[in-house]
């Protein structure tokens, strides 16, 4: 029942990601928010008086109650973003999940690549994913993609067959199976790489929930790979997300009489990085190869957050601000600031620059 009342507030209408974090920042747990007096919530950034109604009026507990019974028997993890095995790099996007189910490890994440492609791949498309994921694999890059078939599938099976770490996105509850024929490769997953989902138990692979599970892709990797994708295609809905997120666009060229072709071709024109081996990709992940060997990042643990830490790390993964900035930014006091900014250098999240400028690490 540990997550109890972090299902109960995100399963109340007009609670969305941001608002969910706006109420932890001032109530510091879900609990204390979901029993706050209407005249404290409406205290909160954000909130108007229909999301107080939504609060005040929503009754949390069946559902709550159920999701902690099916996480418990289906034995997923749930972590949330203050926790240490929560994939920090998330924070950066601007609607991060307040938790995921996993299954699996979460940790050796970074550096992490998505490789993002057509279900209906042609022999060439599939032959290029498995080469590129094995050889990322064989340098400690992390294959993250979304469980689906054609590229996707090749992705996670080429970085596994070499020993490597994978990462499947579901754009559906953590304990449904889709595709259906991917059964044993869910269950590698799951054993040797990771499953994430931020849908609850149960839910089904509806149309709707593939670009919200697109964003997370980009967001957990510094960069996506397109291989094949048509004109009109998901993947390019997760490199539209990786640009907005700041992540590097790379692309495969394919052959200009094939459909599947044009995505990524157009991507190569507006420019993406073309990729005609791995050290097009690697080249760009130098500086996050070098940190993580360096500082063995890759296999120790993460750190964890209170609620106003995340909102300064939040800020800080943006850009690196002045403490003047991050005061007025975050609309916390002077000693509040320099108390968390102390605490977070002190964690390893962030590191003092020149002209008390800061960023994190």
């Amino acid at each position: 029942m540990e997550h109890f009342f972090w299902f109960a507030l995100k399963s109340v209408p007009l609670v969305g990601n941001v608002t969910f974090r706006r109420l932890l920042e001032r109530f510091d747990t879900p609990e204390k928010a979901l029993n706050a007096s209407a005249s404290e919530l409406a205290q909160v950034r954000g909130i108007n008086a229909a999301v107080v109604a939504s609060i005040k009026g929503h009754a949390y507990r069946e559902f709550a109650e159920r999701e902690c019974e099916k996480v418990e028997k289906a034995g997923v993890k749930v972590v949330n973003f203050l926790a240490e095995g929560y994939p920090k790099i998330l924070l950066e996007i601007p609607d991060p999940p307040p938790y995921l189910y996993v299954k699996g490890e979460t940790a050796g994440l970074e550096p992490a690549i998505a490789i993002v492609g057509s279900r209906r791949a042609s022999t060439y498309g599939l032959m290029t994913t498995t080469k590129l994921a094995r050889e990322l694999a064989g340098h400690r890059v992390t294959v993250v993609s979304g469980m689906a078939r054609g590229v996707d599938s090749a992705a996670h099976r080429g970085a596994l067959d070499n020993g490597g770490h994978s990462i499947g996105v579901l754009g559906c509850g953590i304990d449904v199976l889709y595709p259906p024929e991917n059964r044993r490769l869910f269950e590698e997953m799951a054993a040797r790489g990771a499953l994430f989902s931020e849908f609850p138990m149960g839910t089904l692979p509806l149309a709707e929930n593939f670009p919200r599970r697109n964003r997370i892709i980009s967001g957990i990797s510094r960069g996506v790979l397109v291989v094949e994708a048509t004109e009109n295609s998901g993947s390019l809905i997760t490199a539209q997300y990786a640009l907005e997120q700041g992540r590097e666009v790379f692309a495969v060229p394919g052959n200009i009489n094939y459909s599947s072709s044009r995505g990524g071709n157009r991507l190569i024109k507006q420019g993406a990085k073309l990729v005609e081996g791995v050290e097009d990709i690697l080249e760009e992940l130098l500086p996050y190869r070098q940190h993580t060997i360096a500082e063995g990042s890759a296999s120790e643990p993460g750190f964890s957050l209170t609620p106003q830490e995340a909102a300064i790390y939040t800020l800080l993964a943006g850009s690196p601000l002045h403490i003047d900035d991050v005061i007025r930014k975050s609309g916390l006091t002077v000693g509040e600031v320099s108390a968390i900014l102390l605490r977070l250098e002190l964690k390893g999240a962030i590191m003092q620059l020149t002209g008390k400028n800061f960023a994190i690490s």
